[in-house]
């Protein structure tokens, strides 16, 4: 329960980047337990998602509710231009902004995107920049790489960090949770996320898809979950599809005798447990829906705009 004799800060922190930097790893390292799912392909992320942290913040009960945004990214369909509009959306609601980048890499295009949608909010925002990835640059050209992203923005405060190793996550944290203005918590105590656990089964099926299949694949794929039926004590049921948008990527998916799709569901079933605690039964099938990525109304079923 929280203490209603302590003063309170509760904020939302969007949470936007171009694809791949690092903002679902950097969410979940922050919590300390796993939330959003993560894989090295870019645009793991599709939809908006809440990781919500309370603590104790300078003998204050702070809540910070980090907002995870899709990739920001040129896009070349339909579901593309839903998720740069979902970032963009989640400004207008917004406390804080905390804006991740690549330190390993120089600014590109996607990053130019970014430093625009940021320069174009009408409100005042506190902008932090995680300069993100410093286990990945040599030393010589860290500061270089920091200078470019420190331009484009130079009234963000800028910290150097490493999501995966752990560098300045603190110090970072410490940096949001100074940002974020006094009021009531928006969320009990103990919540973690805004997602359903039957949500959170479809994102990550679709992650161990992601991390599993061949290039041509991962992206052109959608999970949508038929059947959650708690079992009691001996745990969950799930039945779901996983749809393709080719004929000729429903075989990759299945796998020479299945094998690919049973590899699927063996780490979607792995990951599922660890995040509800309890065993899973996993049920997957594949189906083909074509060119869903430019189907309004496609998209609207699979809960995208």
């Amino acid at each position: 329960m929280t203490d209603r004799n302590l003063v309170s800060k509760a904020g939302f922190v969007a949470v936007l980047g171009r694809p791949n930097v690092g903002k679902s790893t950097l969410i979940n390292a922050l919590l300390g337990q796993k939330i959003a799912a993560v894989s090295p392909r870019p645009q793991t992320t599709r939809k908006r998602q809440m990781g919500i942290l309370t603590t104790r913040h300078q003998d204050q009960i702070a809540q910070a509710v980090f907002v995870d945004t899709p990739g920001v990214h040129k896009p070349r369909h339909r579901l593309g231009e839903l998720m740069n509009d979902e970032a963009a959306e989640s400004l207008d609601e917004s406390d804080l902004i905390l804006l991740v980048v690549d330190a390993s890499v120089t600014p590109d295009e996607e990053d130019q995107l970014l430093f625009e949608m940021i320069r174009r909010i009408k409100k005042s925002l506190p902008v932090i920049l995680a300069l993100n990835k410093i286990d990945l640059v040599e030393h010589s050209h860290l500061a270089d790489f920091t200078d470019m992203y420190s331009q484009a923005l130079p009234k963000a405060k800028a910290i150097k960090i490493s999501a995966t190793r752990g560098d300045n996550l603190m110090l970072l944290l410490e940096a949001i949770l100074q940002e974020l203005p006094e009021g009531e918590p928006f969320f009990p105590e103990d919540q973690m996320t805004d997602l359903y656990e039957r949500e959170l089964a479809a994102d990550l099926i679709r992650e161990a898809a992601l991390i599993l299949l061949r290039d041509e694949v991962p992206h052109g794929i959608a999970v949508r979950i038929d059947q959650f039926n708690e079992r009691d004590e001996h745990g969950a049921y799930i039945e779901a599809t996983i749809f393709v948008e080719r004929e000729s990527h429903k075989p990759i998916v299945i796998g020479k005798e299945g094998n690919m799709l049973k590899k699927i569901g063996i780490l979607a079933r792995e990951e599922i447990e660890s995040m509800s605690g309890r065993k899973i039964y996993l049920q997957l099938r594949v189906k083909v829906r074509k060119n869903w990525r430019d189907d309004e109304r496609v998209l609207r079923f699979f809960g995208y705009g």
